[in-house]
Formats: C-alpha cells, sequence, structure tokens
C-alpha cells in the first residue's frame, strides 16, 4: 500500500523514481479504507530532504499511510523556501484539536543545548503533553529522543569526549519485543551526535526498556513498555550520503571533525560509502507502523486518550 501525501510535495518525484508507492490526496479519496495518520514533526534544518527520507521508509509497508507535516511555530527555519513550509506544513495551533495515529518527531542541530534554552523548547513540551492523549504511538529520534526521555521521565542527556559519528554495529537486548521482530542479531544503524544516554538510566526506569545498543556508540534504541513512545538515538532514515555531507561541510568549515566510523571503504573518504543499514531501517519503521500502531490505535480515533 501507499503513503499518501499531499499533492505536489517535493518528495513526491524523488520517491517515484525509486519506484516507492506514493499516493496524492485526491486518489486516496477514492479508497474505502481508513489510512493511518500519521505526523512528521520536523526540526532538521534540510527539511525537504529529511521529509523525503522518513516518507521512504513509511512508504515501504502495506499499510496505507496519510502523512501530514508539522513546523514549529516559535522558530522559523532559515535554510527552506518559506513558500514551501507555507504550502506543506502546518502548525501546532493548526493540528491541536485532531487525534494521530502516529507522530513521527525528528533530530534537531541544538542537542549541546541545555533543554530550556532550545528556542522552541516550551512549543515542543506543549507538543509532548499533547501527544498523551491526541497521538497514540509516537517515534522520538536522535535528538527528539534524548528530548522525549528528559520530559516524560526526567531523563538527561550527557556530553561525550568525540562526536559519535558513523555507522556503528548494534545487538538486540529483547528478541521478544515487538519493535525487534526480525531484527538480526547484529545490525547497523548511522549515528551523529555530540550527546548519548546512559543505558543504565533506561534500565533503571520501570516504565522504560532496552531493546538495541552498541558497544561503541552506546543506547540506539528504547521504548515505552506499552509501546507509545519509542526512543531512536540514531538516523536508520538516512541517505546513503547524509554522511558524507555532514563530514564535508564540517571539513569545508574547518571543524576537527574525525572521518566517520565504518563508512567509507577502508575508513577512506576517497572511496565508496558501504550501505549497510537499508534492511534494518525498513524493518523498524514497518514494525512500528504495524505492532505499535496498527495493531493497537482505536479504529475511531475519538476514542483515543
Amino acid at each position: 500500500m501507499p503513503v499518501k501525501i499531499q499533492g505536489g510535495l517535493p518528495a513526491i518525484r524523488t520517491l517515484a523514481n525509486e519506484n516507492v508507492f506514493v499516493m496524492t490526496e485526491e486518489r486516496a479519496s477514492t479508497q474505502d479504507i481508513r489510512p493511518l495518520r500519521i505526523l512528521i514533526l520536523n526540526l532538521m534544518p534540510t527539511k525537504i530532504t529529511t521529509e523525503t527520507q522518513l516518507l521512504r521508509v513509511l512508504g515501504n509497508t502495506p499499510l496505507q499511510v496519510e502523512v501530514a507535516l508539522l513546523k514549529t511555530d516559535s522558530y522559523q527555519s532559515k535554510n527552506t523556501d518559506p513558500q514551501h513550509l507555507e504550502s506543506f506544513y502546518r502548525t501546532f495551533e493548526e493540528v491541536k484539536d485532531e487525534r494521530w495515529d502516529g507522530l513521527v518527531i525528528t533530530g534537531a542541530p541544538v542537542e549541546q543545548m541545555p533543554f530550556d534554552e532550545v528556542t522552541y523548547w516550551k512549543e515542543l513540551s506543549e507538543i509532548f503533553e499533547w501527544a498523551r492523549t491526541n497521538v497514540f504511538s509516537t517515534f522520538n529520534i536522535c535528538w527528539a529522543a534524548q528530548a522525549a526521555l528528559y520530559y516524560y521521565y526526567g531523563i538527561n542527556k550527557h556530553p561525550v569526549e568525540s562526536k559519535v559519528f558513523g555507522v556503528f554495529s548494534h545487538t538486540v537486548k529483547d528478541a521478544k519485543n515487538k519493535l525487534t521482530r526480525g531484527f538480526d542479531d547484529i545490525f547497523y544503524a548511522p549515528h551523529s551526535r555530540h550527546t548519548t544516554i546512559d543505558v543504565n538510566d533506561i534500565a533503571a526506569h520501570p516504565d522504560l526498556e532496552v531493546l538495541a545498543c552498541s558497544k561503541e556508540a552506546g543506547l540506539y534504541l528504547a521504548a515505552s513498555n506499552d509501546g507509545r513512545q519509542v526512543f531512536a538515538t540514531g538516523h536508520s532514515e538516512y541517505d546513503p550520503e547524509t554522511l558524507k555531507l555532514e563530514y564535508d561541510r564540517d571539513i569545508a568549515a574547518g571543524l576537527d571533525i574525525e572521518v566517520p566510523v565504518d563508512y567509507f571503504e577502508d575508513d577512506d573518504p576517497s572511496k565508496p560509502i558501504r550501505v549497510r543499514w537499508r534492511a534494518h531501517a525498513s524493518l523498524l519503521y514497518n514494525n512500528w507502523l504495524n505492532y505499535c500502531v496498527y495493531q493497537e490505535t482505536p479504529y475511531d480515533l475519538s476514542k483515543l486518550g
């Protein structure tokens, strides 16, 4: 089944060229089916790229998914055409009276700041609180995972000595959990962050479970016991070139940045990229949509909460 998105979104052409099945609102309205309503709060500066990455993994599923894009009202993006935001994004004020099967919150380049110093922290806190009763399951990515763990459970992030940057191997800690069904014993995912969450803080909380970790990168995947909050500290949705673009950007800016770990062949930036996380990304988002959202959310969303 397709991912249903607003006609005219730039991601449509990209995904269609990759044979990812997308459907415009007009065509979807002729089908007698209730799609899953998924809201994406996009906090990344590269909004169009992030939209495409997430729609790619959300669209690779047998479920019909209706997606809407959300932007912050308290902070205006400086890297995206205002016309694009006006055409394809909604504000929290416009969606707060609606109910959603799922919510995806992206990472953001603010991880080294205290949470309450982030410009849109108050607005994000309102969204977190609203999601308790208006969203069935939320998938929090990278900084959003850290922010949600802090807001809901009081678990704080910690700085790391050097940036966690590259593609890391992970091991499954609970193969029976619905989110990790089908995972290989060892799987790979990209990370790009300056802070981390202590695995022991998650393990010690009675409402949370550690699902997957990396010896080098630390905590990767955790969830609340009821599956209504999912936390992924890495970026399985990343394109093959995303880490390279980050590396090239930092090199051009004269920053002291290490070559992404286990990303280029022989760790040599002049050599090709080794992509080893596509299958994992597809399975992770399929599991979330199926087991945490589709199988559990009420058919009548007015009963949610």
